[in-house]
């Protein structure tokens, strides 16, 4: 019997509801280190810290950082003179270090490693005269920090549907990167496209999709033939969140949705289903997700079965500037402490 034909003829009772929990999920290292970048800053130096957009894409973690003293702004020209921005972990363009510069503003980048590579691949491409087809979404704030890189050399391709209407200086120079958080079928349905246009284009030096993207994307792919309901707990700003809810439906969920936190679950969606899968996008904290496992748990859904289809073990270590500042800060306090002695 397949899984469809259980979710379709077992009764609906407490002994055949469950939760299967992919993982991994959550937290990407690249999150992690910019969150903690912006608590260390208010620790070393104090409220306010200034943070230009959302460190990270995530409702539940901007409301608690600003809790903390943490100030979020659109743009540079609104931190006054002189105080400290930390830069998102979605990275940011020349222009806006050099604004940065012109208020002398002391600045903490919290850009994610893995889009940095991304930055100097545009960079290496563009002082080699290449055409850079830059995969991703128009307005998205990592886009526009990559394609800031070199704005004469790059084009945004959003979807597979605007190939077509590309047109390059030389079809034997042109290469493609791509935004860190996309789908992995869609972009390489894109990448297909392209290069029946371009038979030369090249690809990037390593894969510009971040493993945390793609590791939760593939497990989202083993829940979601099993799972009448996806949950993904993630903001609606957050790309990698949004295509985990289309991974979901691609990969056979008779339905799926997104959500902020556990009340934003609406209860008709449970009507007729014994299998909730629940995941989480790369910027959520894990305490929602288990707001949600205790959600469901109230409803019946107390049995939760963890499927892991990979181990995360990477660390980033903190920004340089954040690392001066806390050293800087230690030595004065052993200082004062000397001085007491």
């Amino acid at each position: 019997m397949t899984a469809s034909s259980i979710a379709s003829t077992a009764p609906t009772n407490a002994a055949t509801k469950r939760v299967l929990l992919a993982s991994p999920r959550g937290y990407c290292a690249g999150v992690d280190r910019a969150v903690l970048a912006v608590e260390k800053a208010l620790e070393v130096h104090g409220a306010p810290v200034y943070v230009r957009k959302e460190i990270v894409h995530n409702r539940h973690v901007v409301s608690s950082l600003q809790d903390k003293g943490a100030v979020f702004v659109d743009e540079t020209d609104a931190v006054p003179e002189g105080a400290i921005v930390v830069f998102s972990a979605h990275g940011v363009s020349p222009a806006v270090r050099d604004a940065a510069d012109r208020r002398q503003l002391k600045t903490i980048d919290a850009t994610c490693p893995l889009v940095t590579k991304v930055h100097k691949e545009a960079v290496r491409f563009a002082n080699g005269d290449y055409d850079i087809l830059l995969i991703g979404h128009t307005g998205h704030e990592e886009v526009e920090g990559t394609a800031g890189e070199a704005p004469e050399h790059i084009q945004i391709v959003n979807s597979p549907d605007d190939v077509e209407g590309i047109e390059v200086r030389d079809p034997d120079k042109v290469v493609w990167l791509s935004q860190t958080t996309l789908s992995v079928d869609e972009t390489m349905e894109t990448v297909r496209r392209l290069k029946e246009k371009f038979p030369n284009l090249q690809n990037p030096p390593s894969d510009d999709i971040c493993y945390a993207t793609q590791n939760r994307q593939v497990a989202v792919k083993k829940i979601a033939p099993e799972a009448d309901l996806v949950i993904v707990v993630g903001s609606q700003n957050s790309s990698n969140s949004v295509r985990l809810v289309e991974v979901a439906l691609e990969y056979g969920a008779q339905a799926s949705y997104r959500v902020d936190f556990a009340a934003e679950i609406d209860e008709a969606w449970l009507e007729g289903v014994t299998t909730v899968g629940v995941t989480s996008g790369a910027s959520v904290p894990e305490i929602l997700v288990q707001d949600v496992l205790t959600w469901l748990a109230e409803r019946g859904f107390g049995k939760t079965e963890e499927v892991v289809t990979a181990q995360e073990d990477l660390l980033f270590s903190l920004p340089r500037e954040i690392r001066r500042d806390m050293k800087a800060k230690a030595a004065e306090k052993a200082a004062a402490a000397d001085e007491k002695g």
